[in-house]
């Protein structure tokens, strides 16, 4: 695959004179690809999130980037989208200083914001219909020790048909021994876009 670099997008909105927060925007992608993704569409696919996210952190100098991936593609052990993320985490801490950063990620993007939550700078995760592999006895489960210490929520609907919330659930049961902080919630006969329930995800950030 070419050699690429990813990087952060411009901040959501007015970016506040001091940030004493950053949100991270991770878009979707792909189980496997070596394309380079659109920034327009990526950029699309998080505005609103972006949007709502930074109108209710502003009285908390609250600063929102997308995560410009270098790769479609989550391509297997590589798991390019969450290097990413993890990039991005450094890159937020090297513009802003030792600041609280929150990870949102929706579908792939979700997938990427649980496994990237490791870094110290990471102090809550927002998993929005979050993409996860179907569960092989062959292969090493999702980890989730990375969690720990983290403000975790999961929102999945139980009409999604993309992203398993079959697979989501049993990841929020794993990660819950280790981390009481985790709170999964599922929006009965939601689709992949949860439409009905953004509302109180936003509400959520912005106590976090």
């Amino acid at each position: 695959m070419p050699v690429r670099t990813a990087r952060l997008g411009r901040a959501h909105g007015p970016e506040p004179l001091a940030v004493e927060g950053v949100v991270l925007l991770l878009p979707s992608g792909e189980e496997v690809s070596g394309r380079r993704p659109s920034a327009l569409l990526a950029a699309a696919s998080v505005r609103a999130l972006g949007r709502r996210l930074t109108r209710a952190g502003r009285d908390q100098s609250l600063a929102a980037h997308v995560v410009h991936y270098r790769y479609r593609g989550w391509n297997g052990s590589e798991a390019h989208l969450a290097r990413d993320a993890s990039w991005a985490v450094g890159e937020a801490v090297r513009r802003y200083g030792d600041v609280p950063v929150c990870l949102a990620g929706i579908g792939m993007g979700g997938r990427a914001a649980l496994r990237a939550a490791g870094h110290d700078a990471v102090t809550s995760v927002l998993a929005l219909a979050p993409w996860l592999p179907d569960e092989d006895v062959a292969a090493p489960p999702e980890p989730v020790k990375q969690l720990a210490g983290r403000r975790v929520m999961i929102v999945h609907g139980t009409n999604d048909a993309r992203s398993d919330p079959e697979l989501s659930f049993r990841l929020a049961a794993r990660a819950k021994k280790a981390n009481r902080e985790v709170c999964r919630f599922e929006v009965h006969a939601d689709g992949h876009g949860l439409s009905q329930y953004r509302g109180k995800c936003w509400r959520w950030r912005r106590t976090s």
